[in-house]
């Protein structure tokens, strides 16, 4: 009898410890991006409010997983399991550039809804790169973005867009990936803002030209 006890005690040994040896399943981290940086104030500030609605997305680029590439080129895109943005990109940046343009006071008022019965300059966009890249030196983050600025009532755009920046991470860990990330959002916002305030300086001279802004293909 004692040793049927026995017998039956060894399968349950055996499952603790196969339990205690297996490997711990990695914690899920998400980030956030440090606030944008800008460099000074708007000089030539738009006198209708700024209306930003979300980004749009393609593929993977609308994941809320971080996009990498263990190739230079960025052949072969891939997305981390435990490592997240904070929010869906589409959101997050339409969030930052709204950030963007209020510390850089482009307009009176930038938010990301009025009614619609109101006269804006309405600004959307779409991802089109939004990556950390291995290469020989270490990790580099490539961001590229769409934007188009117009007014919500009849009329010509005002900046038609496509801005792109590449930034070297100073660490191997996402977290760095993370910091250069936003400092090429950053590059492309101010590049951003100089063609909305290119704009509105023609406006007021009584041009009516569009600023286009083609992305330096590499």
């Amino acid at each position: 009898m004692r040793m049927c006890r026995n017998l039956s005690i060894i399968p349950w040994v055996l499952v603790l410890a196969a339990c205690a040896g297996a490997p711990a399943m990695p914690e899920t981290t998400y980030y956030r991006m440090p606030a944008p940086i800008v460099a000074a104030p708007a000089q030539v500030p738009v006198e209708l409010p700024i209306v930003v609605a979300p980004l749009e997305a393609d593929g993977l680029y609308s994941d809320q997983a971080l996009i990498y590439a263990m190739d230079a080129q960025a052949g072969q895109l891939r997305s981390y399991h435990y490592q997240l943005w904070i929010d869906p990109p589409t959101r997050l940046l339409q969030r930052r550039l709204v950030d963007t343009l209020r510390r850089a006071r482009l307009s009176r008022v930038v938010t990301d809804r009025l009614p619609t019965r109101m006269a804006v300059l309405a600004v959307s966009g779409r991802i089109v790169r939004l990556e950390r890249i291995k290469t020989d030196s270490g990790w580099e983050v490539v961001a590229g973005l769409v934007l188009r600025a117009e007014p919500s009532e009849a009329g010509k755009p005002w900046v038609i867009g496509e801005y792109h920046d590449r930034v070297p991470a100073q660490g191997e860990s996402v977290n760095y990936s993370v910091r250069a990330m936003a400092q090429a959002l950053d590059q492309i916002a101010a590049d951003f803002i100089a063609d909305i305030e290119a704009a509105a300086k023609a406006r007021a001279a009584g041009e009516d030209t569009i600023q286009v802004r083609e992305l330096e293909h590499e």
